[in-house]
């Protein structure tokens, strides 16, 4: 529980990392968000669950602006992310894209060597500030060590990212982002095309990065979210019926809506 900025545990409270108020989202006439209003806590992982089309995958690509380019959405209110309202006019939409990185469902590495892959987002955005061959050597090491991909892959750099697992085609999408140094990482069912250990060494790297930035995960994987999250968010209907921590959540849901779908009985 948090209470005034501190924890009751006597810790200060993590700051907030990602905040809605009053969200509303339209695509055509159908409306997909519902006055969504959240706090995501900085430097740990939430993740979000519910049933198929609840609104969860909009949520997120609301949270780097994805929707917007496609030309029949709309939307109202408020997303601040790390204290900045993300679609003030005023905010170019290059350092949104730098500061929140984005990991899909489906590893989507590119048609390119694993070093290449690595230093795609690093060289887009200092264009016109090449980086020595050391340099980047360095960030080529430091990302694949940060997503414990190093060993595996440091005598085959100039191989075809496409020739990895899929296991390590995703921990390279995630080594891809990090020379970018973003602060928030959305995961959209980073899981879904993997077999289970594959989804276990991916949840062990997750938990890794926690701390050091804000992971925001969308799954349909029940156990995933209890034991990859430290809070839980269920949505239902474009409407956020409950936030918590997520062992409380699973053990104690507040709400009827949240024990029938973690019970399974819908969804």
């Amino acid at each position: 529980m948090v209470e005034d900025g501190v924890d009751t545990t006597g810790k200060e409270a993590p700051s907030v990392a990602i905040n809605t108020r009053k969200l509303n989202l339209w695509y055509g006439t159908f409306q997909a968000l519902f006055d969504v209003d959240l706090d995501i806590r900085q430097g740990i992982i939430t993740s979000m669950i519910g049933p198929s089309g609840c609104g969860k995958s909009t949520f997120l690509r609301c949270v780097n602006r994805i929707n917007e380019r496609l030309g029949y959405v709309r939307y109202s209110g408020e997303v601040n992310v790390l204290g900045h309202n993300i679609y003030d006019p005023a905010v170019e939409l290059v350092q949104v894209r730098k500061q929140i990185g984005m990991v899909f469902q489906r590893p989507n590495p590119l048609p390119l060597s694993i070093r290449e892959n690595v230093l795609f987002g690093h060289r887009i955005h200092n264009a016109g500030r090449p980086s020595s061959r050391s340099a980047e050597d360095e960030i080529v090491e430091s990302a694949l060590q940060t997503v414990l991909l190093w060993d595996e892959v440091r005598d085959r750099l100039d191989h075809k990212a496409t020739t990895l697992s899929l296991e390590a085609q995703q921990k390279l999408c995630i080594a891809r982002l990090l020379p970018v140094k973003p602060s928030v990482l959305l995961m959209d069912e980073p899981c879904s095309a993997l077999d289970p250990k594959g989804t276990e060494a991916v949840e062990e790297l997750i938990w890794e990065l926690r701390g050091e930035y804000t992971i925001l995960i969308v799954t349909h994987n029940m156990a995933q979210a209890r034991r990859a999250s430290d809070e839980c968010i269920f949505m239902l209907m474009g409407k956020v019926i409950e936030h918590d921590d997520t062992g409380q959540m699973f053990v104690t849901p507040q709400h009827r809506e949240t024990a029938d779908y973690i019970e399974g009985r819908y969804g």
